[in-house]
């Protein structure tokens, strides 16, 4: 904290690739603000407007690195790596850090500044410009600082709240690094939201800045994140006042009555979301699974929303990443996803999930399920999310040359490789003035969308029903909208009626150590099947404490062993597979005698592959460990932990090089 808060010359740089460049030209005309002092900068709309969109941070994809997009939900039931993470899913593999890039206030900072610069002058009517536009610049700030906060919210819980810029003395630095509880944290997040939401226009730079809108998007989503985090993990650790939490020292005074912080978060989940999902209408799907002809574009909206150059004409779109040809601003999102899986592909585990069109889970009596002895079998007469953004061996590949996917790039090199042989299509582009994937290189020049309309629909559909513990006639009409455009059956209670939990393969029926009830179960499988590939799982397995059962538990792909391992052969007929085990060969897929199913952690021998046996818990995990040397900077005796302001996670000792004790 000392380290971080110590006062420093500021130097912004604008930074344009998150596009808008057409609301800083004015500003980069401007001599280097390297020069400018603070009493002539933060003076003007033009002003603010460059410094908030240089603190813009979303996760997106450029280049090479694809970010958010494709391997978001890598390490979760939904998606696997060739090299699943040790750390998470490998007892005693993570350790205590002497110190984490992830505890660090330099982005609150950076919004604190721009408060104590731009409020006072504010107030004073002393910003030139548009009155509309200097209130959304504010309004971004404050969503801006949310935005970090809930990432801190995330991966340490309890966390600092800091409202100033501090100057370096020692004792006011100490104390501003107290941790507050949790709960406390996201109520300042919602007040935060709030103040955007008040100030911010609905409508602004055509999505590719934040709005109104987003900020009610994004408050339901705290909301709802720390309504579920309280409701699950109460009596444990991880809830402050809870048994053993390991801030009660440090807030003696600290109470909490914890159904009604449920209830308001809920409350406030509930409302946010409403206003939004009551204007915002979703895109159509046409039905059609794949371009006729030789026409790119026009044949399906849903499909074409996530790969369109200008994604602001979607209303369900709410904020956006815009990319430029011309600027060489661009994506490979296409190029992998031609060539083969990015070196990752979804579960069997994810695909099971899908509905059949009536309704039917794929194991109920006469849901008219074709098997899974073929992709196109599986996903035959199923959700049409399933038959769009997973592409089966006849789906279309590329136009206008017609060519198809095939069966699925299982033996590639890493980077081309699909791990479990279902790769994602969601994100894809058919239009051919993106660079054609086959002649190489970086090129695709299309959008990517950060906050999506839907998503306010399935949380009002949640916190209503944990609320109210019924499905109220909004929450109906809502999931009704979903589930037509996903072409299902909008008959939701037949869902329930036919829902056998003892038949789902899915780590979310469990919130701990209770499996939760259907009607619930259903709600958290919407949420699962309508966002893959957008990064939302992690997030919600941690809220949901749904990983608590996840034991020797043996990630699995598509059906090789029964029909589709004929298929991989050379133009001599030689077989391409070598099953893990063969004497003399080192395996490039998992033996038939461990399992039909393709299972990619099981490719290597167990001497060199800790994962062989499957992933494990550790519940430590839940949170990050504080970094020992913050400990050590924020303690009254620089050597000794047990003096610091800060304390350490449930779980995780106070010693750097530790692993977690459960």
């Amino acid at each position: 904290m000392k380290r971080i808060y110590k006062r420093t010359k500021l130097v912004i740089l604008v930074i344009v690739s998150f596009t808008l460049l057409n609301s800083c030209d004015d500003f980069l005309d401007r001599e280097p603000l390297d020069r400018i002092t603070p009493s002539v900068y933060l003076t003007s709309e033009a002003d603010l407007s460059a410094y908030t969109i240089n603190a813009y941070d979303f996760s997106s994809a450029g280049g090479y690195s694809l970010g958010s997009i494709i391997h978001a939900d890598d390490n979760t039931d939904n998606q696997a790596q060739s090299t699943a993470s040790y750390n998470i899913w490998v007892k005693g593999e993570a350790k205590v850090p002497s110190q984490d890039g992830n505890w660090n206030f330099s982005k609150i900072r950076n919004c604190n500044y721009f408060f104590e610069q731009v409020i006072p002058r504010w107030k004073g009517d002393k910003i030139s410009g548009s009155i509309d536009n200097i209130n959304h610049y504010i309004g971004e700030m404050y969503f801006l600082r949310a935005y970090e906060y809930f990432k801190k919210l995330k991966i340490y819980g309890d966390f600092p709240i800091v409202k100033n810029v501090f100057s370096d003395n020692e004792e006011e630095l100490i104390t501003a690094s107290r941790r507050e509880p949790r709960n406390m944290v996201a109520r300042f997040i919602i007040q935060d939201l709030d103040s955007a939401i008040m100030l911010m226009q609905t409508s602004f730079e055509n999505k590719n800045r934040l709005t109104k809108d987003a900020a009610l998007l994004f408050k339901s989503r705290v909301a709802l994140y720390e309504a579920t985090w309280l409701k699950y993990h109460q009596g444990t650790p991880f809830v402050p006042g809870g048994p053993g939490w390991p801030g009660a020292s440090s807030n003696p005074d600290f109470t909490i009555n914890l159904d009604d912080e449920i209830n308001y978060f809920l409350s406030e989940a509930m409302e946010a979301s409403e206003i939004l999902a009551d204007k915002i209408e979703l895109t159509s799907n046409s039905g059609i699974m794949n371009p006729p002809g030789s026409s790119p574009s026009g044949w399906n909206d849903y499909f074409e929303m996530f790969s369109t150059v200008d994604q602001g004409i979607f209303p369900e779109v709410i904020f956006w990443r815009d990319y430029s040809k011309e600027l060489g601003i661009t994506n490979a999102i296409t190029t992998y996803i031609y060539f083969g899986g990015n070196n990752s592909g979804f579960t069997k585990n994810l695909i099971d999930s899908y509905l059949m069109k009536n309704g039917l889970p794929i194991y109920a009596a006469n849901s008219n399920y074709f098997g899974d002895s073929s992709i196109m079998n599986q996903k035959k007469d199923r959700d049409d999310r399933l038959q769009l953004f997973v592409p089966g061996e006849l789906d279309k590949k590329w136009l206008p040359s017609n060519s198809l996917f095939g069966y699925p790039k299982i033996n590639n090199v890493l980077e081309e490789r699909c791990v479990t042989g279902f790769h994602i299509r969601k994100c894809y582009s058919y239009d051919p003035d993106q660079l054609d994937p086959i002649s190489g290189g970086v090129a695709q020049y299309y959008g990517i969308i950060i906050f999506r309309g839907v998503e306010a629909y399935l949380n009002y559909i949640e916190a209503s029903y944990l609320k109210e513990n019924q499905l109220n006639g909004k929450a109906l009409t809502y999931w009704g909208k979903i589930r037509t455009r996903a072409g299902v059956s909008d008959d939701i209670q037949k869902t329930i009626d036919n829902t056998d939990l003892s038949k789902e393969d899915d780590w979310a029926k469990y919130s701990g150590n209770e499996l939760i009830d259907r009607t619930l179960f259903n709600i958290r499988r919407e949420r699962r099947d309508e966002f893959i590939g957008e990064g939302m799982r992690w997030d919600d397995l941690k809220r949901w404490r749904s990983l608590d059962q996840v034991n020797n538990y043996i990630i699995e792909g598509f059906n090789l062993w029964d029909e589709a391992y004929k298929h991989y052969v050379d133009n001599d007929g030689n077989n391409l597979l070598i099953p893990a085990g063969t004497p003399g060969k080192e395996g490039n897929v998992s033996n038939s005698a461990e399992s039909k199913y393709l299972r990619p952690y099981q490719i290597v021998t167990t001497s060199n592959n800790k994962l062989y046996n499957g992933y494990n818990w550790t519940k430590a995990n839940y949170l990050s460990p504080i970094p020992i040397k913050e400990m050590l900077l924020t303690a009254q005796d620089p050597n000794d932990v047990s003096t610091s302001v800060l304390y350490q996670n449930p779980y995780w000792p106070s010693v750097a090089g530790s692993s977690a004790t459960e």
